[in-house]
């Protein structure tokens, strides 16, 4: 039986991964989680029946700042770090980057440090995301190890602390895995995010507002992943044998876990007003050219976990309807009453 630390647990993310770990291994998993605005407290472990679990252990901690001594001797043992925890919010990082250099740059070091004093560690993981690559102009699309072009303090937040990791893994040999994934989406999202706000637009009989290129005749476009598919790939990742990974050389052991297909926004709203049995109302905003750090298109090339043989599990339209519909059996993920729908 393995023991297995999540950092951001409570977070959209997070607590997918823990679900499948749950269903998927017989690991025991410790939550480190500082409870920001976007963990929605202990919300989403009770609604995945895991807050009780005896297998689940919850610590409120902020990972930014060193853990203390008897913090340290409840984290004891551990032999997988998922670090998945961060300050992810593109808007909120050009508003004031700081929290997110102290979170993502300096909460990285803090957790590598904690990892090198554990004695059975076989592996940290660390989650980035597509934006260390920058925009991805035309059909780019970004290899592991291209060169980072981060093109907002989140992306150079995250860009610095992969940087950490494959410095901590050459100096120190550690067993580091980094992970680029791109936007994710699923059940109990933050209603800021695209999919469940274009959901209550379309509910609500609103505009919806695409992003869109200066003509604002080319919609942004994203490979957007189902968070159960995010979760099922590092497992995948998790289960190889050592060898076959490059581990003690984080420029190698690196993965992109990328959606199976490129999907625009407002191909995207068009799929979710169908769904919904609704009218899409929408207008093509041209928002990048007026708010620089935003970019139009990313792009990650994903035949590498391929080639490795992993498969996801269900296709981006079977995730994306079953998600749809479960909001509408669950309304107050979005902030809305049964009665309103």
């Amino acid at each position: 039986m393995k023991k297995v630390l999540v950092t951001g647990g409570c977070g959209f993310i997070g607590h997918h991964i823990i679900e499948h770990l749950i269903k998927n291994t017989d690991w025991d998993v410790k939550v480190v989680d500082k409870l920001t605005y976007a963990s929605n407290g202990f919300d989403r472990l009770r609604d995945i029946n895991v807050f009780d679990d005896k297998r689940v252990q919850v610590y409120t901690n902020d990972f930014s700042e060193k853990f203390s001594e008897g913090m340290e001797r409840e984290l004891i043992n551990i032999d997988y770090i998922l670090h998945v925890g961060a300050e992810t919010h593109v808007d909120k990082s050009i508003e004031n980057p700081a929290p997110f250099v102290k979170s993502n740059v300096e909460g990285t070091m803090h957790m590598l440090d904690f990892a090198r004093k554990q004695n059975n560690l076989e592996r940290f993981v660390y989650f980035s995301t597509d934006e260390v690559f920058g925009p991805a102009y035309g059909k780019t699309l970004f290899k592991e190890g291209d060169r980072h072009n981060p093109g907002n303090p989140y992306a150079a937040s995250k860009s610095g602390a992969e940087a950490l990791c494959i410095s901590y893994a050459n100096t120190y040999k550690m067993p580091i895995i980094i992970t680029n994934t791109m936007n994710a989406f699923g059940e109990r999202q933050n209603p800021e995010k695209y999919i469940p706000k274009t959901i209550i637009d379309v509910l609500k009989g609103e505009k919806v507002i695409v992003h869109s290129d200066p003509t604002k005749t080319i919609a942004g476009s994203r490979f957007y992943i189902h968070c159960r598919n995010i979760a099922d790939a590092l497992l995948f990742i998790l289960n190889k044998p050592n060898e076959t990974l490059d581990i003690h050389d984080a420029t190698k052991g690196k993965f992109n876990i990328v959606g199976e297909k490129e999907v625009d926004n407002l191909e995207l709203a068009k799929f979710i007003a169908k769904t919904l049995g609704k009218e899409l109302k929408y207008e093509m905003v041209d928002f990048h050219s007026s708010r620089p750090g935003h970019d139009l298109r990313y792009g990650l090339d994903g035949s590498k976990l391929r080639a490795m043989g992993f498969e996801y599990p269900k296709t981006f339209e079977q995730s994306l309807e079953k998600t749809i519909k479960w909001y509408l059996e669950n309304p107050k993920w979005l902030g809305l009453s049964q009665k309103s729908l």
